[in-house]
């Protein structure tokens, strides 16, 4: 198999309450491409990954948010999964909204699904984009100045979204075709 993506550094940025699913089958298939993944919270430790309601795999984080932050030009693209309680409190975190902000001012892809569309709306990122997300954010989105579609996988420029899991494959596809097209 030919690894389109060897040498590609992405940020995946999560707190607690990420939607596990939404991590782990990008982060996968990132990885079968030759991509290095690095997780990016808060703190150190690990955090607590989320099957819907219930209690999901834990994942250990390899940098915090500042950290990343300060090696933010070390990354080639951003992941950011959903879950709701992820999304609500990872926008609140300044050294996050910035770590997006710095990786698109740069020209790198960003990639989202579900409820991660948050931090791009806290950060100011989302106004004349075309994206999708879980339906609840379409409010949220349209009043940041983003089009809203309610579509499986939305590419925008270097911007990929999606709306929730059963959507990763289509995801999964376009996020592995732009970042490939994106390697510096």
């Amino acid at each position: 198999m030919t690894q389109t993506l060897q040498d590609f550094n992405v940020a995946i940025l999560v707190m607690d309450g990420f939607e596990e699913v939404e991590l782990t089958d990008p982060r996968d298939a990132l990885r079968a491409q030759g991509a290095r993944t690095v997780i990016v919270s808060a703190r150190h430790g690990d955090v607590q990954g989320m099957r819907h309601h219930d209690k999901g795999e834990r994942v250990q984080v390899d940098l915090t948010f500042a950290q990343a932050r300060a090696e933010a030009d070390r990354f080639d693209a951003v992941l950011l999964p959903g879950g709701v309680v992820n999304a609500d409190e990872i926008r609140l975190h300044p050294d996050a909204r910035e770590l997006v902000r710095a990786l698109h001012e740069a020209g790198k892809p960003v990639a989202v699904i579900c409820h991660g569309a948050w931090l791009l709306i806290s950060a100011g990122l989302v106004k004349d984009r075309k994206m999708t997300s879980w339906p609840s954010l379409a409010d949220d989105l349209r009043n940041a100045g983003a089009q809203w579609v309610d579509e499986e996988v939305v590419v925008d420029g270097r911007w990929i979204s999606s709306r929730k899991p059963d959507d990763i494959p289509a995801f999964n596809r376009e996020l592995l075709r732009v970042f490939a097209l994106a390697r510096p």
